[in-house]
């Protein structure tokens, strides 16, 4: 499984923007079975944290820092996830990466796309 993730950026702080991370090497009846999907972020001297993770059935879970501003989604169709991002702040700049966990190939990480939020 690959993952390309893009979508980033600079952006003004309150501005919006859109993450994608296309999975390939997958074909789809995998990428619709039981899996969960999830963007990560890493700003420079932290640990790499949560963002928001969805489910193959639908189930989202997002951070307390990002509920009522991010949206993840997914296209199955096109083996694609996405992260709609919308009243960035600051604090938001960090390397954001997708992930794919699947129940018997395991996970798979995206190369990462950086965001930065211009104050």
């Amino acid at each position: 499984v690959q993952l390309q993730a893009s979508g980033g950026g600079l952006v003004e702080a309150g501005g919006s923007t859109r993450l994608s991370c296309a999975a390939s090497r997958i074909i789809l009846s995998t990428f619709i079975s039981f899996n969960n999907m999830g963007w990560y972020r890493q700003a420079p001297g932290k640990q790499r944290e949560l963002v928001a993770r969805i489910s193959s059935g639908g189930t989202i879970n997002y951070a307390d820092s990002v509920k009522g501003r991010f949206t993840i989604s997914r296209d199955n169709s096109r083996k694609t996830m996405y992260l709609r991002m919308n009243s960035l702040k600051p604090e938001d700049s960090a390397i954001y990466f997708c992930n794919l966990d699947l129940p018997r190939e395991g996970t798979s990480w995206g190369q990462g796309t950086l965001v930065t939020v211009s104050s």
